[in-house]
């Protein structure tokens, strides 16, 4: 047991434990509890606003699985983790302001909020609540292997009570706290990942003798490891361009993201995300995963290539030190899945129970169920977790597709496209996602179609189907509302 690598991270949960409280606080004198409950009264300001997206997007794969990617791909990973870089300045350019009028004026909370109101059909709403349920119970069991993983390496507990205690840290704060909650957390967790990130980046460097060393003993090893092909060739040009749909561009349909596109205080504030976000997503994402290349020729040898960040963090830093550094993957972690967690609850919740279980139900009704249901979806995942993959980042990337297949042209068309309907919106749905599933059973048994990431295909064949169903069952134009 580490005791003083471990004092920081116990710092740490005490702090996001008092947010969780102070935010409860808050919660029960607002007016309306599902309002603040899950969107946090929209009143996210410019800094918190970018961090918010920052923590809830950079998650267990950007602290642990791409860095362990990289570690054993080379840097061909770290040029396609590159593609990251822009997501957060895509969903504020690309939804920005029409998303949060139009969303106020629906007054949605969720994003199936906005897809009910726009589409006006029930289908839409209990497909898109499935899709939610299923595709991000595998991103949050990501997000719980990776955090038992973290306290695994530093406490010497066993898988399974180190990933107990992970969940346990984080139902607290989320069920108690709510959105507001997790905004605040996800700010400090955010600080916490650009701190962090830096301090480990120069002891891995210092380890490795500098620079030129450490490229030098690369190269010895494998010259392909700093290539941007990979350590056998593996990553094509093509490749790693499709990336730039899974990862870049196609972020505006997860609804974990787009949903803080419906939460800031006012136009002021989504600029000044633009920058903030950009700016630290691509410090954070292009250091993480160099530092995963770096520590190879450092600490060789490691089996489980996701235990990479904690391990090489305990070899190159004092303990104390390493502690501090190690609350930013688990900060990641925690701020993921709590977003998570919150989104596949008022799905459940507000978009399917509310809406035809019991429409009349009271504020205080609501508020229980919220909490019970965060709860046991909480319990699931942990039990889904407990038999973890070989490599965590593809769990998590095959929920970013499913969520992206189905989501982004409902979303993106339903509002700029005047013409789009229910009908092409489920037939856009329906596609994407059954066309990402066997695309991904296909390349995970034979390699990758076409040569690109199994996401690229189901994206074209459901904005194709959205356009033809749409304008094949053709009905009057939809006005959109103004602010």
């Amino acid at each position: 047991m580490n005791w003083d690598v471990l004092l920081p991270l116990v710092l740490l949960l005490v702090v996001i434990f008092f947010i969780g409280v102070w935010s409860n606080r808050k919660m029960v004198k607002s007016s309306s509890f599902i309002t603040d409950y899950f969107l946090g009264s929209r009143e996210l300001g410019g800094l918190v606003l970018a961090m918010t997206m920052v923590a809830t997007y950079g998650s267990a794969s950007s602290f642990l699985g791409g860095p362990g990617a990289a570690y054993t791909i080379g840097l061909g990973w770290v040029l396609l983790a590159m593609t990251q870089v822009a997501t957060g300045y895509f969903v504020l350019l690309v939804l920005g302001k029409k998303f949060a009028i139009v969303a106020r004026r629906y007054r949605a909370v969720t994003l199936i909020d906005f897809l009910k109101e726009r589409y006006q059909s029930k289908s839409v709403v209990l497909l898109s609540a499935l899709s939610i349920i299923i595709f991000l119970f595998a991103a949050m069991a990501a997000q719980w292997i990776g955090g038992a993983y973290l306290i695994q390496s530093i406490t010497g507990l066993t898988y399974t009570s180190a990933l107990f205690v992970f969940a346990i840290a984080v139902l607290i704060y989320v069920i108690i706290g709510g959105f507001r909650a997790v905004a605040m957390t996800d700010t400090f967790q955010g600080v916490i990942m650009f701190v962090g990130t830096l301090l480990l980046l120069i002891g891995v460097v210092i380890a490795g003798g500098g620079l030129d060393q450490i490229f030098s003993d690369l190269m010895n090893e494998n010259p392909n490891l700093i290539t941007p092909y990979g350590q056998d060739g593996q990553l094509t040009a093509l490749y790693v361009s499709s990336f730039w749909i899974l990862v870049g561009v196609g972020v505006i349909g997860l609804p974990q993201v787009a949903v803080r596109a419906m939460s800031y205080r006012d136009a002021k504030s989504m600029h000044r995300a633009l920058i903030i976000g950009t700016i630290v997503v691509g410090f954070i994402m292009l250091n993480m995963h160099l530092i995963g290349v770096f520590a190879r020729p450092v600490l060789p040898g490691i089996e489980v290539a996701d235990q990479v960040i904690p391990l090489i963090a305990l070899e190159v830093l004092p303990g104390w030190l390493a502690g501090l550094v190690l609350a930013a993957p688990l900060a990641a972690m925690m701020s993921t899945v709590d977003s998570l967690l919150l989104l596949v609850s008022s799905s459940v919740v507000k978009d399917v129970y509310l809406n035809y279980v019991k429409p009349e139900a009271s504020d205080k009704h609501i508020m229980k169920v919220s909490m019970g249901v965060t709860g046991t979806l909480g319990i699931g995942v942990f039990f889904l977790a407990i038999n973890p993959p070989e490599l965590l980042i593809m769990l998590n990337l095959f929920a970013f597709g499913g969520l992206e297949a189905a989501f982004i042209w409902p979303v993106v068309l339903g509002l700029y496209w005047k013409y789009g309907n229910k009908y092409g919106a489920l037939a856009s749905m329906i596609t994407g996602i059954v066309s990402y599933i066997v695309i991904f059973q296909y390349n995970s048994t034979y390699g990758d179609l076409l040569g690109v990431h199994a996401v690229v295909i189901p994206v074209v064949l459901s904005l194709v189907a959205f356009v033809t169903f749409s304008l094949l069952i053709k009905r009057k134009a939809y006005y959109f509302p103004r602010g």
